[in-house]
């Protein structure tokens, strides 16, 4: 039992955790490059953004549990960007959906007075 209590220290915990969440950090170049090879254009997928957030929330954590001012300096704000951006396509996709639904109701409503202007015309010559 006691060689097993040098693996789980708390330095050894936040090494780990700090390991994690550097690998959540790279995962997003991966993410990005993957998406781009198969669009042939350079794309940023919301999977990117998700990855940068968690890695940058995971890693903020350590630098602070080490004392870290430099590190927790370059990861703060980017947690703040991450998640703003991640607000904005989810904003986005909300506005982009009622437009859409806001197109097909009025397209609806104005094939329907057409139809009634028809029928009224039919019903005048008969």
């Amino acid at each position: 039992m006691n060689n097993l209590s040098g693996y789980f220290t708390m330095d050894k915990i936040f090494l780990y955790i700090g390991l994690f969440g550097q690998l959540c950090f790279s995962m997003r170049f991966i993410i990005q490059w993957i998406y781009s090879e198969k669009a042939k254009k350079s794309v940023i997928p919301i999977a990117f953004w998700y990855f940068s957030l968690s890695g940058g929330i995971i890693l903020l954590i350590y630098a602070i549990y080490y004392r870290d001012p430099v590190f927790i300096m370059g990861q703060a704000p980017g947690v703040i960007i991450y998640s703003r951006n991640i607000y904005l396509i989810h904003k986005n996709k909300k506005e982009e959906a009622l437009q859409s639904e806001g197109e097909k109701i009025k397209e609806v409503h104005n094939n329907s007075g057409y139809h009634l202007q028809q029928i009224t015309e039919e019903m005048k010559l008969n």
